[in-house]
């Protein structure tokens, strides 16, 4: 029994949703995104909202998954989708130039990123982090559809991963990270 395949997804006014047999077509004022339906699982619209149904009670997994993948693309044509990574650590920078970000992570040359249609980037200095010690910037990653916002944001965190000692990389501004002490002398 899938308990978040049955709720169902409101429209809000200025949405669109053209059900196909493979796929869900959801247009807003954000723009349009397309998404899968799995095999065995319907759609209808009914009274400004969307239901999900499945054949039968095998494909419980799916009918949630699909619902999710629907109500993702609802709020993202309509809100957007925000990831935010802070940069940690001294001499590392990152700067948006057009539709790449360019970083200096320690290594000897520097890291061109570029970013995927749909997602936008922007780069801002903070100081009310003081948690972190070396904190440097923040990186605001914005788009409409939520698996390439995060597909973006783990390339993005795999560039330089956070050590273990200092946490100094490229970090989920969200996430907790626990250090390890560092070696105690005699």
């Amino acid at each position: 029994m899938s308990r978040v395949g049955k709720k169902p997804i409101t429209i809000p006014s200025g949405v669109t949703v053209n059900i196909g047999d493979a796929s869900l077509e959801v247009k807003g004022p954000k723009g349009t995104l397309t998404t899968p339906v799995p095999n065995g699982v319907k759609f209808r619209q009914e009274d400004g909202s969307l239901i999900a149904e499945r054949e039968n009670d095998d494909l419980a997994a799916f009918h949630g998954l699909a619902r999710a993948l629907a109500n993702n693309a609802v709020v993202g044509v309509t809100e957007g989708f925000k990831k935010e990574m802070d940069l940690v650590g001294v001499g590392y920078k990152a700067d948006v130039q057009g539709k790449k970000i360019v970083f200096s992570l320690g290594y000897s040359h520097p890291i061109e990123y570029p970013l995927p249609d749909g997602i936008e980037a922007k780069t801002e200095r903070v100081n009310t982090k003081t948690s972190i010690n070396q904190y440097q910037l923040t990186i605001t990653l914005t788009g409409i559809d939520r698996q390439k916002l995060g597909q973006v944001a783990a390339e993005l965190n795999r560039l330089r991963k956070p050590d273990a000692y200092k946490g100094k990389g490229v970090r989920y501004a969200d996430k907790y990270y626990k250090l390890k002490p560092g070696k105690t002398g005699k």
